[in-house]
């Protein structure tokens, strides 16, 4: 999600689709395979690149949040990866009525069921459907 870059870093100058004020407002950890230093921008977000995979990503997240919520997001491999460790307490899903054509599968190979989830709320709105999966223990 920080943007279109396959690969190691061609530019340092790219800092991410949202101009000079990003909305997440908080430190902001990036999952890659290249390292990079950090990116701090207006309005109190910083992107940290992590390298060492999601467990790390996610426990700096956590360090930083202290007793604040971490949210997690990402690209369909990004958040299945999340799953299938069991790390993603709830998820949040919103649907929209539109068709995109092809894409991945969120779900694919994914037994949401086996995993300890279940649909906790759904709301329906003009605009979109919006489904909470809950992890049970």
């Amino acid at each position: 999600m920080f943007g279109p870059v396959r690969g190691p870093w061609q530019d340092e100058l790219w800092k991410g689709w949202w101009g000079e004020e990003p909305p997440y407002h908080v430190p902001t950890f990036v999952l890659t395979h290249h390292p990079r230093k950090s990116v701090e921008m207006k309005g109190g977000t910083t992107f940290h690149f992590v390298t060492d995979g999601i467990d790390t990503a996610l426990q700096r997240a956590k360090d930083v949040a202290k007793e604040h919520d971490v949210r997690i997001g990402g690209g369909v491999g990004t958040i299945k990866q999340y799953l299938r460790a069991k790390l993603i307490d709830e998820l949040h899903l919103a649907f929209r009525p539109i068709l995109m054509g092809s894409g991945e599968n969120l779900f694919a190979g994914v037994d949401m069921t086996a995993l300890g989830y279940r649909c906790t709320q759904n709301v329906s709105t003009e605009h979109a459907l919006h489904v909470l999966l809950t992890k049970h223990v």
